[in-house]
């Protein structure tokens, strides 16, 4: 019986054709397995795609909270203001503009209570001037003739949207521009009213919102941001000469450690590209009102200058960090000479520089800051010492002697070999000297 079914399951049906060919009948039950199939693998794509973005959203959401809460404020700050436009007593009372509302959430909003503070006086400004201009042309072309009023209406339209327009190539200005549309002196008013009181209720709340609902200070955040650069370039210092200046033999087991140390030695990137963010922080932080451990009239210039400070440091790091992947290397004894040196200077110097970041955090004044200074200004002194006795440590000096035998009263007398390296190969070294200076200097 089994032989049987066997013999059955590997039977074939065949069709003659009339050109003496043949073909395999395939059942239609395999074509339902295979549409099956097909849009079972789609189904499957789509819920892998889905669960792909969801576990990406999930990541920043855990990395970066701020962003889900900027979310949630700006979504409970259109919800409110929404109220307007769906209730019937309060749109009627600010009539069909309450829309205007909305749109003034949607473009005020920001994440931190700066740039809300800013972009919303900016809104409430660029809407007064450009209503005042709108009565101003229209009061001028209501008192002139028929034939002149639309001459007048479309000069200053031409006029006034030319200006705004060259005006957004300037950096230094900001302002936001708003189109009043009509030019009936029963209508007008009433409507440039209902504009005004529009763009008050929308900016309102924006500012309400974003104070009461986990407020986020530009200020906070770009004092975070300067502690935490400090704390990157001490760290990237401290790698990076360590990382030249020590043996090339390293074991399997000490790559973890070797890729962390890695990573915190190119920390110093992230503080080149902070330049504009934290102007954008600074000028955000003075529309702020004093709050927490920050005055309403906070040095926040001062950060700038810090920040730039910064940069000069990164920069001599960059060039560290170069020096440690060039594939010309100075010879060993000169690192040997130069290591110990080196290696005090960079540990000192990252040392100030986390005691700065310290200080900063609890805007207090440590008195252990002077020691480490001094500490950092003596090794400086070390190293220049130092590097005055380098010229006798290039003269490299061997001996050699004829081949005959020692005891011979003939030999040869011994003769002495002096050599220097070349220049290229003590370029990196004296470059790494010289930026360690440049940068505790510059601390």
């Amino acid at each position: 019986m089994a032989i049987a079914k066997q013999v059955s399951s590997n039977l074939e049906w065949r069709v003659k054709v009339p050109d003496g060919t043949s073909e395999k009948l395939v059942p239609e039950s395999g074509q339902v397995l295979k549409l099956w199939l097909r849009l079972k693998g789609l189904l499957e794509g789509m819920i892998l795609k889905i669960y792909k973005f969801l576990y990406k959203a999930w990541k920043l959401a855990v990395a970066e909270p701020k962003k889900v809460i900027h979310g949630i404020k700006v979504g409970l700050a259109i919800s409110l203001v929404s109220l307007f436009y769906y209730m019937r007593p309060l749109y009627e009372s600010v009539g069909g503009n309450a829309m205007w509302a909305i749109m003034t959430v949607v473009v005020v909003f920001e994440s931190t209570i700066g740039a809300t503070f800013c972009k919303c006086i900016n809104r409430t400004i660029g809407t007064t001037l450009a209503g005042s201009l709108g009565v101003g042309v229209h009061w001028i072309a209501s008192h002139s003739s028929k034939d002149m009023e639309p001459i007048i209406i479309g000069a200053s339209v031409f006029v006034l949207v030319s200006a705004a327009t060259f005006s957004r190539f300037m950096p230094s200005i900001k302002a936001r521009f708003d189109y009043v549309s009509g030019y009936r002196v029963d209508k007008l008013f009433e409507m440039a009213h209902h504009r005004v009181s529009t763009i008050a209720i929308g900016t309102s709340l924006c500012i309400i919102v974003s104070m009461v609902v986990c407020p986020i200070w530009a200020g906070g955040e770009l004092h975070q941001l300067i502690c935490l650069n400090l704390e990157k370039l001490a760290y990237s210092l401290d790698e990076c000469v360590a990382e030249y200046f020590k043996d090339k033999k390293t074991s399997s087991s000490a790559a973890a450690i070797e890729e962390d140390c890695r990573k915190k030695m190119l920390g110093y990137k992230c503080v080149l590209n902070t330049k504009g963010i934290e102007e954008s922080m600074a000028m955000f932080a003075r529309w702020e009102p004093a709050h927490g451990r920050f005055n309403f009239r906070h040095p926040w210039k001062q950060y700038l200058k810090i920040g730039a400070s910064m940069r000069n440091c990164a920069y001599c790091i960059e060039t560290l960090n170069g020096c440690v992947n060039s594939k010309i290397q100075a010879p060993i004894h000169l690192k040997r000479h130069l290591k110990r040196i080196c290696l005090r200077l960079s540990t000192s110097s990252s040392n100030v520089l986390q005691e700065l970041a310290s200080n900063m955090k609890m805007m207090k004044k440590s008195s252990k800051i002077e020691l480490l200074v001094g500490e950092m200004s003596f090794a400086v002194e070390e190293l220049q010492n130092a590097m005055k006795s380098i010229p006798n440590h290039l003269i490299i000096t061997t001996t050699s002697s004829s081949e005959a035998h020692p005891v011979e009263a003939n030999t040869e007398p011994m003769t002495k070999i002096t050599a220097t390296p070349p220049f290229m190969e003590i370029l990196p070294l004296a470059t790494i000297v010289s930026m360690l200076i440049q940068k505790c200097s510059q601390n």
